[in-house]
C-alpha cells in the first residue's frame, strides 16, 4: 500500500540523518474506503492525489505547531505491506480523518518512493495558511480561504536521491 507521510523539512533532514522515516505506530494517509467514498472516483491517480493532499494538510498542521520550521509542506510517499496500514473504522466518516491510516511498523527512509515539497515561492502562502489553520478548523470561513491558498501551490516531486539537496546537504 502506498502511504503518504507528512513531515517538515527539518523532519526530513532528521530522517535523512537517522535513516528512519517514522517509527510505528504513526499516522499517514492513503486511499482508504472512506476516501474513495468521499472523492467519488475510480481513477487511482486521482485518489492517490487526494491522499497526498490530505497528507499535505497534515504537514501544514506540523508547520503550525513548529514556528521555527521552514514554511514548506513536505510529504514522503512510501510503500508498506498492506497488513501494516489500517484505517480506523470509528473515524472513517470523520471529515478530519479522511484517508488517515495508522502504520504499525517502523519505516526506513530507504523505502521511500518519492518526496513531495513546496517550491520556495509557496512559502508566503504556506506561512499564512499555517497561521490561519487553527481558526479555519474552528469554522472561520475567512481563515479557511487563507488555508486553501496553500493548495494553490502544487507540491513538487523529487526523487529520493535529491533529499540531500532538499535538506541543505547537497545540490537538488
Amino acid at each position: 500500500m502506498r502511504v503518504y507521510v507528512p513531515l517538515t523539512l527539518s523532519g526530513l533532514a532528521e530522517a535523512y540523518k537517522t535513516g528512519e522515516l517514522e517509527t510505528g505506530p504513526f499516522v499517514a494517509y492513503a486511499v482508504t474506503p472512506a476516501l474513495r467514498e468521499w472523492y467519488l472516483s475510480d481513477d487511482i491517480e486521482e485518489l492517490e492525489y487526494a491522499a497526498l493532499s490530505r497528507a499535505a494538510l497534515a504537514s501544514l498542521r506540523l508547520l503550525a505547531a513548529d514556528p521555527q520550521a521552514v514554511r514548506r509542506r513536505v510529504v514522503v510517499a512510501v510503500d508498506v505491506p498492506d497488513r501494516a496500514a489500517a484505517a480506523d473504522p470509528d473515524r472513517g466518516l470523520d471529515p478530519a480523518a479522511l484517508g488517515e491510516v495508522r502504520v504499525s511498523q517502523d519505516v526506513t527512509l530507504a523505502k521511500a518512493a518519492a518526496v513531495h515539497v513546496d517550491a520556495a515561492d509557496a512559502e508566503t502562502d504556506v506561512t499564512a495558511a499555517a497561521g490561519a489553520l487553527g481558526a479555519a478548523e474552528a469554522g472561520d470561513d475567512d481563515a479557511q480561504f487563507v488555508v486553501d491558498g496553500a493548495d494553490d501551490h502544487e507540491l513538487l516531486w523529487f526523487a529520493t536521491q535529491e533529499i540531500p539537496g532538499l535538506v541543505g546537504l547537497g545540490p537538488v
